[in-house]
């Protein structure tokens, strides 16, 4: 539609784990309707993930759901006040990976999110080490993108930033070395509008301090 907001993370996660796949607005969605579908590909068709409309959604009865998703799925009750409707995929399985969709589909301006999941064996990028990607795509304003340890501290990694007919693309990479929590963030700050990917990575052979 006319007007419609893009904006897409790479979520990294380890097969086995939980996947974090992030969507929210600065607005309540409390009563909004929300629609997460893993995208087709080739013959396949769209797979419903979770749909949320009001007080209605797969966790609570509504059906439609897709069964590779049913009893995996969770999303933030308490933080939809927040604009927050992101979800969470439990044991992500190798069958998980691919891009997914957040759509709010009755909102003046339609807004959809776009997040791929790569679900992999491993992280490491060579054992004691793991490269750690974030991307977003076709997103107005330019944004600005950064990863962030788990104390929120930024990382140094240089952002490429290229200009498309629909947006901005934004590629940031950035090596790490340490076990830790992980956090893209994406930040429009003039449309004050904010969204964060969270991955968990594991340093082999690291004796942890915690």
């Amino acid at each position: 539609p006319l007007g419609e907001q893009l904006i897409g993370v790479k979520v990294f996660v380890k097969e086995g784990s939980d996947a974090s796949l992030p969507c929210s607005l600065t607005e309540d969605v409390t009563a909004a309707l929300f629609d997460w579908r893993k995208v087709a590909h080739g013959d396949q068709q769209q797979k419903e993930v979770f749909f949320h409309q009001a007080a209605s959604h797969y966790n609570n009865g509504l059906r439609g759901q897709n069964e590779e998703f049913k009893g995996r799925v969770s999303f933030f009750e308490d933080e939809l006040k927040h604009g927050n409707a992101s979800i969470v995929i439990r044991n992500a399985k190798m069958a998980d990976d691919g891009n997914y969709t957040c759509a709010f589909p009755l909102l003046q301006t339609p807004q959809i999110f776009y997040v791929e999941l790569v679900v992999g064996e491993a992280l490491d990028a060579g054992g004691d080490r793991s490269l750690l990607h974030c991307e977003v795509r076709g997103a107005s304003p330019e944004p600005k993108v950064e990863w962030q340890d788990g104390h929120g501290n930024p990382l140094p990694a240089e952002a490429q930033v290229s200009e498309t007919g629909s947006g901005y693309d934004v590629t940031v990479n950035v090596t790490v070395n340490k076990t830790d929590l992980y956090r893209c963030v994406v930040e429009q700050e003039a449309i004050k509008h904010r969204i964060a990917a969270e991955t968990f990575v594991h340093i082999c052979g690291e004796v942890s301090s915690l």
